[in-house]
């Protein structure tokens, strides 16, 4: 047991005092200690100053190597470290990552107490989620029960000779408390470095011939259940469980959506017509919502024919943003990772948005396309509308309609663009004095018109061959996707036990991570076998 530090306090500013005496410093790393002022009469010739100073030199200091250089220099670790299979084999599984570049937060800001490194946090619940660990808490206590590990991940050490690694893990250890809070306050900004290291990793895996990451990708959502009672059915509200204006209490960021929608017959099936009590009812089905209280991921996914399915990017938002809204984003970051744009993309009937045919479209590449089914919006089948070689649209008659104005439309889709207004040509510009050649019936009231946007991806909407062999080949990359959610479902993507929008998005994020990097690590056993 180190003897106490004695000081003498005549004459010394009260605030030097109070800092003292209450401040936690650590001895060697040994044991905390409190100065004690009542009866110290040992004088000393050493300011005060120079003794905070020579206390701050004392405290344990912080691990310098991270974790790609650990896993590059496993002389560096030591034998309790190497004797830990599980270490060893975190060690390996997310060493590869370029940790040297994830933005640090300062670590001195808030001396004389202990920050704890961002990164030791994304590590520890990198390893929560491989170990199905549904909460913090229950992270806490796996550490503790793992030295090894909150040495691996890079917490602050608190020494203690009581232990043969030298350390104390519980007190090494944040609160459960401490933890969520971070979690919920990191960047996803940083964490997207780690997953953009995770992608460059697997381009550099692959071999290079013929095979090309992200030449085909798809784009799914998955929705998130928040962790709150009106998404329980055993729990008794007082009022309307799906009411999108009374916010749960659980959860102030997550939102009402709806998952899915199908009709379903007022009969409910058994045959026998309804007798309405007042008025007739006007249709003969109702719309039936699955409708929750959370958040949606969306994830972009690539397949490699013989060596699986990568995640590309992925976007967090509340459950009630359309699925169409996280195209753009997420496109983004794909380009940004891959250094180019995909050729070719699969999605569902919900992404039939003239902007996602527009974006495939390349004019030096007439083979990429974006392969969506049809949705009949506005009464319009697939093969109800034709288009002539000028692009033109052609009339029930056959005939290039003219095009009358174009406006620019803020309103229709989620993005800006011009619009056409498109007229009868027996019309306009001038009357030709023929007559419609079909008698069509809005001849009598000036003729057929046609609103859509100018873009090309417009008519490619129509003119898609949704039968041909290509089509359906890249439609089938869709099922990229539905196996990465399939992965992210068995990690517990949805449902969190967390209540806070930013923190469920940086635990999506995490599991993305944690996809790419299991990947990574059946790729690099594969090359060495």
């Amino acid at each position: 047991m180190m003897g106490r530090l004695r000081l003498n306090v005549t004459g010394v500013n009260p605030c030097y005092v109070f800092l003292v005496r209450y401040s936690h410093w650590d001895y060697n790393g040994v044991e905390r200690h409190h100065c004690h002022l009542k009866g110290e009469n040992t004088m000393t010739s050493r300011p005060i100053i120079a003794q905070i100073a020579a206390l701050r030199q004392r405290r344990p200091e912080r691990q310098e190597s991270n974790l790609h250089e650990l896993a590059e220099d496993e002389g560096r670790l030591p034998d309790f470290v190497r004797q830990s299979p599980s270490a060893m084999r975190y060690l390996q599984l997310l060493g590869p990552l370029a940790w040297e570049e994830f933005p640090e937060r300062d670590l001195a800001a808030g001396w004389p107490m202990m920050a704890v490194p961002n990164a030791a946090l994304v590590a520890a619940c990198l390893i929560k989620i491989d170990q199905g660990v549904m909460t913090l808490s229950g992270l806490r206590r796996h550490l503790v029960d793992q030295p090894a590990l909150v040495w691996l991940c890079g917490f602050r050490l608190e020494n203690s000779r009581h232990y043969p690694w030298g350390f104390d893990a519980d007190a090494s250890l944040p609160t459960a408390r401490h933890l969520t809070r971070m979690l919920r306050t990191i960047s996803n900004d940083h964490l997207q470095c780690l997953l953009d290291s995770s992608v460059a990793l697997i381009c550099e895996e692959l071999p290079s011939e013929n095979i090309r990451l992200g030449e085909s990708i798809s784009l799914d959502t998955k929705h998130i259940l928040a962790w709150v009672k009106e998404n329980n059915p055993k729990a008794y509200l007082p009022t309307g469980r799906f009411e999108k204006q009374r916010q749960p209490v659980g959860d102030p960021d997550c939102r009402l959506g709806c998952k899915r929608k199908h009709n379903r017959s007022i009969a409910e099936g058994n045959g026998a017509t309804p007798t309405p009590a007042g008025e007739p009812a006007p249709a003969r089905t109702i719309a039936v919502g699955e409708y929750y209280w959370g958040y949606a991921s969306g994830v972009v996914a690539c397949k490699v024919p013989g060596w699986g399915e990568f995640v590309l990017a992925e976007y967090t938002q509340p459950f009630d943003q359309s699925d169409v809204s996280y195209f753009f984003p997420l496109m983004t970051m794909v380009e940004r990772r891959l250094g180019r744009k995909p050729r070719f993309g699969a999605f569902d009937a919900a992404f039939d948005a003239w902007y996602v045919y527009d974006y495939f479209y390349n004019e030096a590449d007439p083979e990429a396309f974006a392969a969506v089914p049809f949705t009949e919006k506005g009464g319009y089948k697939a093969g109800d509308r034709q288009f002539s070689p000028d692009g033109l649209p052609l009339c029930a008659a056959g005939l290039p309609m003219a095009l009358k104005l174009t406006y620019i439309d803020r309103t229709v889709t989620l993005v800006e663009h011009e619009r056409g207004k498109y007229v009868c040509p027996l019309l306009h510009p001038h009357p030709s004095g023929a007559a419609c050649p079909v008698q069509h019936k809005s001849w009598i009231t000036g003729g057929c018109t046609a609103t859509m946007p100018l873009s090309i991806g417009a008519r490619l909407r129509y003119q898609l061959d949704r039968e041909s062999d290509r089509y359906k080949e890249v439609y089938r990359q869709r099922t990229a996707t539905e196996r990465i959610n399939s992965q992210a479902v068995a990690l517990g993507i949805e449902r969190p036990k967390l209540r806070n929008g930013q923190a469920i998005a940086n635990l999506n994020t995490l599991i993305y991570l944690l996809i790419n990097l299991r990947a990574l690590f059946r790729l690099r056993q594969r090359q060495a076998g």
